[in-house]
């Protein structure tokens, strides 16, 4: 076996196998909650919300895994919140490559738990386009898993809840409860072809320092079956509103910084670096991450906004 299938592989192995990464992966998840939970909401009426996510996971390495993540959401009134959110995840390169695209709307209704808090249940549904490229023999030229490629839809369907008030949140959530097999065989399947359920629990809360200096710790502990529960957390620090500096680290895995800037009050950039501290940091340069988010005013009604939880 070329030393080039090796590699690619090898980060296969890794994603799938050791820390079952079949859900993409984000260090900034503060800012893409939506993707992972349909009950993540504003309230901010008036103001569409628009955040797009690119992440190279394990530089240097061949078939890293490369995800893209886009959405949209906006109250319609004070109790209802609808969105769209977009995932591409690609992993190989060449002779292997296996591309997922998850398209799914997202249904908010809030309840008003008191004057300072809400609670808001969601409902995410939507499809997975799931398709490989083979291309030569790569083990055994007589194994159907690696010669056929695979083209094909999945349904998809999941639920969140998501508990917050002016200083701090809470989500719950299942982005898909639909368990499908991806690829057909009896072995291989179970490791790397095998779509399992996975439940994030996120949390944090903003602790005004003074005027110009707001810190946030949060955390994101994801789990799914047949792997550890998966744990980041993380502090931020945002100064005069404007610039936003962290850390944060995944347990077992990597250690990162984090720094963002928002440019007008409509418009912020975030970019964040993980540095590998597994055993698998051998085999990479690190990750990178860069988040852009945009905020849309409907006819005028919000020159911007600030909120929190999201300063996030």
């Amino acid at each position: 076996m070329s030393k080039y299938i090796k590699s690619v592989l090898l980060a296969l192995l890794f994603c799938n196998v050791v820390v079952a990464q079949q859900d993409p992966q984000f260090t900034q998840y503060t800012y893409n909650m939506s993707v992972v939970n349909p009950a993540y909401s504003t309230t901010d009426f008036g103001v569409v919300n628009l955040g797009a996510n690119y992440r190279k996971q394990w530089t240097n390495t061949i078939g890293s895994p490369r995800t893209f993540s886009f959405f949209a959401h906006t109250p319609f009134n004070d109790k209802i919140e609808m969105g769209l959110t977009f995932t591409t995840d690609q992993i190989g390169q060449d002779v292997i490559e296996i591309n997922e695209k998850n398209i799914n709307a997202d249904f908010a209704y809030v309840l008003n738990i008191n004057t300072n808090s809400k609670l808001s249940l969601g409902l995410k549904a939507g499809f997975t386009l799931y398709d490989t490229a083979f291309t030569g023999t790569l083990i055994n030229p007589n194994d159907p898993t690696f010669t056929n490629n695979v083209n094909e839809v999945y349904p998809t369907i999941g639920a969140g809840a998501y508990y917050f008030t002016d200083s701090y949140y809470l989500g719950l959530s299942a982005p898909n409860f639909l368990r499908t097999t991806q690829l057909d065989d009896a072995v291989v399947a179970t490791k790397l072809g095998k779509e399992e359920v996975h439940f994030y629990m996120i949390g944090g809360y903003v602790y005004p320092v003074n005027e110009n200096l707001k810190l946030k710790p949060s955390f994101m502990a994801r789990a799914v079956k047949g792997a550890p529960v998966n744990f980041d957390v993380s502090v931020n620090a945002l100064i005069h509103d404007r610039l936003e500096a962290g850390l944060s680290y995944r347990l077992d895995d990597a250690v990162s910084g984090i720094v963002g800037f928002r440019v007008t009050p409509s418009f912020k950039v975030a970019y964040s670096y993980d540095a590998t501290v597994s055993e698998f940091s051998n085999y990479n340069n690190g990750s990178h991450e860069i988040v852009l988010l945009f905020d849309v005013s409907l006819f005028g009604l919000k020159e911007g906004y600030k909120k929190s939880p999201r300063f996030f």
